[in-house]
Parts: structure tokens; C-alpha cells; sequence
């Protein structure tokens, strides 16, 4: 398995949201996330995922990451912005 970080881009696998991509915003334990776009799942609700259910990729917002850890305030339009930048 691949070292997860929040920030991490990630693309939904099964459920509703297939195909979409989210970020990393929590890690629960092993097997779950936390993951929000800032549209249908923000930061405010994140979704609670499974990881068998997402496909991980290797880039790690460097901007979301750093705020997450640091207990900043991520806003919506920035995961927007962020993910627009990598679709």
C-alpha cells in the first residue's frame, strides 16, 4: 500500500462519486479516509471512504498539505483550485 499523506490526490473508485477526484483531508486508520473537492463534498462534511474503494495517486498538494497539518483553515475554493490545476 502506498504511504498516505493528507493533501493527496485521490480518484473515487466505486460509489457515487466514481470517477471524481477529491483530496486526502483526514486519515481515520489503515483502511479509511476522509475526502473532500470542495463542491459536493467540502471540507465542512467530508466523505468517510474506504481505501480499497479509491485509486491514489502520487501527487500531494504541497498547499493543502501544509495547512491541514498545521490546523489552518482550508477553504473550498482552494481544494477547487487545486483540483482544477490537476485534471
Amino acid at each position: 500500500m502506498k504511504a498516505l499523506s493528507p493533501g493527496q490526490l485521490v480518484r473515487a473508485k466505486a460509489g457515487r462519486d466514481k470517477g471524481r477526484q477529491f483530496f486526502i483531508v483526514g486519515i481515520i486508520d489503515e483502511k479509511h479516509v476522509y475526502i473532500a473537492d470542495g463542491d459536493k463534498r467540502r471540507i465542512e462534511a467530508p466523505k468517510k471512504k474506504k481505501l480499497m474503494h479509491l485509486q491514489v495517486s502520487g501527487f500531494v498538494s504541497d498547499v493543502v498539505k501544509e495547512r491541514l497539518e498545521n490546523g489552518e483553515k482550508v477553504e473550498n475554493a482552494l481544494l477547487r483550485r487545486q483540483l482544477a490545476l490537476h485534471q
